[in-house]
């Protein structure tokens, strides 16, 4: 595998790592929204990598190494030995078509072959836990699924997904990973605080939450959440929602995508399921770190002792938010754990998408860094 790094700036263009890649098979890209748009940016790309596959989507900030940054793109070259590819799309107009426009998807991949996949989806018209369900009802059992919504800052107004070298609102794009060299690691953890008492999910319709312990969800959430409930729903990544189904289940994360004055009800990234139990949550910086090298180690690990040469990183809009000017700390951990060896590329999304751990099932996650690495054998 080989791997060149190059970053776009409005004010300079393109700039590149010193080891150029001439035949690239995937240019993996992760921008601002605008700046995905730019008339020279993906061309100039095109131009450059005349045979390769795009793939990428709209940010609330870019990964390049260790180095976070806002309305600029990163791209990440790939050359592989012996690991072939194939991409597909569907377009998603509803929350509701989330299971069949999964499900579509992993049927247009060919079986035969395929490692690993990796998705991209538009973040804001989806329900991420049911786009998870009908992916992983249709793609073979042995095959691992990681990837995340893309993002649009803190402004939740418009996010793109990268095809055909344009972006586009309301697509969810598939890449397939194919042949034995590739070797795939993952992991997925977070590391935020419960605060309040548990409550009970009284009334929910999948990802719509209105009552918490038969009283409106909203109001709820706007008395603990004082002065910063003028800021919903963006002020609401700072409290997400712990929710287990019950007393053996790893809780899930949800984060808010949507208020609704009207009805008081509650958008999230995913499912909330009724009958269910939930908990708001807080952060705590150093568990934050901790979850994002917890995430390395767990994506480390998985590969079964072969060394990554490409990490892609994908961590939570309101992970950042908290983190703000030391956001970068939460990078910079995944490298002390992973080394000095593998590109690391990727984006701050509206949920991401992976298992917690190589033994546990794929699901849809929040405020979590998750992390795939991969390895090609020579």
């Amino acid at each position: 595998m080989q791997v060149e790094q190059l970053s776009w700036e409005g004010s300079s263009g393109w700039a590149s790592s010193d080891n150029p890649v001439s035949d690239a098979d995937l240019v993996l890209i992760f921008g601002d929204g605008k700046a995905l748009g730019a008339s020279d940016a993906i061309p100039w790309l095109r131009h450059r990598f005349p045979k390769a596959q795009f793939f990428g989507c709209s940010t609330a900030g870019e990964i390049l190494g260790t180095s976070v940054s806002d309305e600029r793109i990163v791209a990440t070259a790939v050359h592989f030995d012996r690991t072939t590819l194939h991409a597909a799309q569907a377009r998603i107009t509803a929350a509701d078509d989330s299971f069949e426009t999964g499900r579509r998807l992993a049927q247009s991949l060919p079986h035969a072959g395929l490692r690993h996949a990796f998705v991209l989806s538009d973040g804001l018209n989806v329900n991420g836990s049911e786009l998870v369900r009908g992916l992983t009802s249709a793609i073979p059992s042995d095959v691992t699924v990681t990837g995340g919504l893309s993002g649009d800052g803190a402004r939740f107004e418009t996010t793109y997904v990268l095809w055909d070298d344009r972006p586009h609102t309301g697509l969810v794009a598939i890449l397939g990973f194919y042949g034995s060299s590739l070797t795939v690691g993952y992991g997925s953890l977070g590391g935020w605080d419960p605060f309040g008492p548990e409550r009970l999910i009284t009334r929910s319709s999948r990802n719509i939450l209105y009552e918490l312990d038969g009283k409106s969800a909203l109001k709820l959430y706007k008395d603990y959440l004082g002065d910063h409930a003028a800021g919903l729903p963006a002020t609401g990544l700072l409290f997400p929602l712990s929710i287990r189904s019950d007393e053996s289940a790893t809780p899930i994360v949800r984060t808010i995508l949507a208020v609704n004055e009207d009805d008081q009800s509650m958008t999230f990234a995913g499912d909330i399921p009724e009958g269910a139990y939930g908990r708001l949550m807080k952060a705590n910086f150093d568990r934050l770190m901790d979850g994002a090298m917890g995430a390395a180690y767990a994506s480390q690990s998985a590969i079964r002792g072969s060394q990554p040469e490409l990490a892609i990183l994908i961590s939570c809009v309101g992970r950042k938010l908290i983190l703000k000017q030391r956001v970068d700390e939460e990078v910079e951990g995944v490298r002390a754990v992973l080394g000095s060896g593998p590109a690391l590329t990727g984006f701050y999304s509206y949920g991401e998408i992976s298992p917690f751990t190589p033994s546990a099932r794929c699901e849809l996650h929040n405020q979590t860094m998750t992390i795939t690495t991969l390895a090609e054998a020579a």
